[in-house]
C-alpha cells in the first residue's frame, strides 16, 4: 500500500515558515503528535503507535511499535521472532520493531488533523507575536475605543487585542462611556484565557502624566529637560519636578508653554486635573520649598540623616501649604522623598518661646 501523500501540506508549511516565522519542523512534530492521538481515537487501537511525516513529500507513515517475542501472544503489541526476522535479520527477542500499517481512510483523518493543528499553532503564534509586541510597548501610551465600561472594569479595543483598565487604574473623577476614544498607559501585558495576551492599561499611574509630558513637550522628548519625579492624586492634582542642565533653558517655562498652552493640552487630556510644574533643585531646602507651591515659604530647616524637613509658613499660608485634605503636602512628600512638617510663623515662635522657658527653668534649678 502507498503511504498517505500530501505535497500541498508541505508547501503550506514552507509558506507559513516564511510568512509567520513558525518553524516547519515544529509544525510537523505537532502534527505527528496529533495524528497519534487521532489514530488511537478513530480506530480504538491498542498498538503503541508512531507517526512520521516526510519533510519533503508530506507522506504520512504510521508504525505499530511491537516487541519481538519467541511467539506473539498479543498481535497488537508483540511480533514473533520469525516474523521480525523477515523485516530485519538482526532483530532479537526483546527488541522493538516498527511495523508500518496503513489504516483505511486515515488519509482523510490525517488531512483534517493537520488542518486543525495548523490553525491552532497559527493562533498560538499570533498570540505570541502580539504578546511580544505589546510587552515591548510597556511604558508607552496607547489609544483605544471603549467597548465596555462599568464600575468593575473598562475594556478597550486596541486594534488587534483588548486593553483592560481595572478600577485602581481608572481616574476616579472620570466617567467612561462605550465608544469613547481614550488614551492609556501600558502598565503590563498578561496571558489571559487560552493564552491570549491582555494589555493592562492605566490612566491613574504617575507615569501616564510623565509620558503625556514627553509627547507634548519636545524638550523633554529630546532629553534637554529631565523629569526628575512625578507625584499624583489622580483626577485632582499632580506635581512634576523638572530639571535642565542647560542654563539657557527654563524647564518650567518650557513645560508650561506660552500662555500655558502646552500644559493645558495635558490638563485637557486628564479632564481638568491640575498640574504643578516645579524646578528640581539639588538643594533639598530649595526643592522642598518649591514643592509646596503655591504656598509661600519662610524657612526650611532640614535634618539630613532623618530626611526630615521643618517648614515655616506665614500664618495665612498654612491651609494653602497643607492643601485640601492634606493633598498639597502629601504630594510634596511623594515628590521630594522627605518627611515634611509644616508650622505657621506664630506656632514656631510659640515653640521657641516654650523651649526658652524650659531652658530657663532648668538653669534656675
Amino acid at each position: 500500500m502507498k503511504a498517505i501523500d500530501n505535497k500541498e501540506l508541505i508547501l503550506a508549511l514552507d509558506e507559513l515558515e516564511k510568512e509567520k516565522g513558525i518553524k516547519k519542523e515544529y509544525l510537523l512534530e505537532s502534527i505527528e503528535t496529533a495524528l497519534v492521538t487521532a489514530y488511537k481515537r478513530n480506530f480504538d487501537a491498542l498498538e503503541n503507535v508512531k507517526v512520521v511525516m516526510d519533510k519533503k513529500t508530506g507522506a504520512t507513515h504510521v508504525y505499530a511499535i511491537k516487541e519481538v517475542m519467541q511467539r506473539a501472544n498479543d498481535d497488537a503489541l508483540e511480533i514473533s521472532l520469525e516474523e521480525a526476522k523477515k523485516i530485519n535479520q538482526e532483530l532479537e527477542i526483546g527488541d522493538n520493531v516498527e511495523v508500518e500499517i496503513i489504516p483505511k481512510d486515515f488519509g482523510r483523518i490525517a488531512a483534517q488533523t493537520a488542518k486543525q493543528v495548523i490553525v491552532q499553532k497559527l493562533r498560538e503564534a499570533e498570540r505570541d507575536i502580539l504578546y511580544t509586541e505589546f510587552n515591548d510597548r510597556k511604558g508607552e501610551i496607547v489609544s483605544g475605543i471603549i467597548q465596555k465600561a462599568d464600575k468593575n472594569i473598562v475594556v478597550m479595543d486596541l486594534g488587534r487585542l483588548e486593553g483592560v483598565m481595572p478600577p485602581k487604574e481608572q481616574i476616579p473623577t472620570e466617567n467612561y462611556k462605550v465608544n469613547d476614544k481614550i488614551k492609556g498607559y501600558v502598565l503590563d501585558v498578561e496571558r489571559g484565557e487560552k493564552g491570549a495576551p491582555q494589555v493592562i492599561v492605566s490612566r491613574s499611574h504617575p507615569d501616564f502624566v510623565r509620558k503625556l509630558l514627553e509627547f507634548e513637550i519636545p524638550e523633554i522628548y529630546e532629553g534637554l529637560i529631565e523629569i526628575k519625579n512625578v507625584s499624583r492624586d489622580p483626577g485632582y492634582r499632580s506635581k512634576v519636578a523638572v530639571y535642565s542642565q542647560n542654563p539657557d533653558i527654563d524647564p518650567v517655562g518650557s513645560c508650561v508653554g506660552q500662555r500655558g498652552i502646552r500644559i493645558q493640552n495635558i490638563i485637557n487630556e486628564l479632564n481638568g486635573e491640575k498640574i504643578d510644574v516645579i524646578e528640581w533643585n539639588n538643594d533639598p531646602s530649595i526643592f522642598i520649598s518649591t514643592s509646596l507651591l503655591p504656598a509661600k515659604i519662610l524657612a526650611v530647616d532640614i535634618k539630613e540623616e532623618e530626611k526630615f524637613a521643618q517648614v515655616i509658613v506665614p500664618d495665612d499660608q498654612l491651609s494653602l501649604a497643607i492643601g485640601k485634605s492634606g493633598q498639597n503636602v502629601r504630594l510634596a512628600v511623594k515628590l521630594t522623598g522627605w518627611k515634611i512638617d509644616i508650622k505657621t510663623e506664630t506656632q514656631f515662635r510659640e515653640i521657641l518661646s516654650q523651649q526658652q522657658e524650659d531652658e530657663t527653668e532648668i538653669n534656675e534649678e
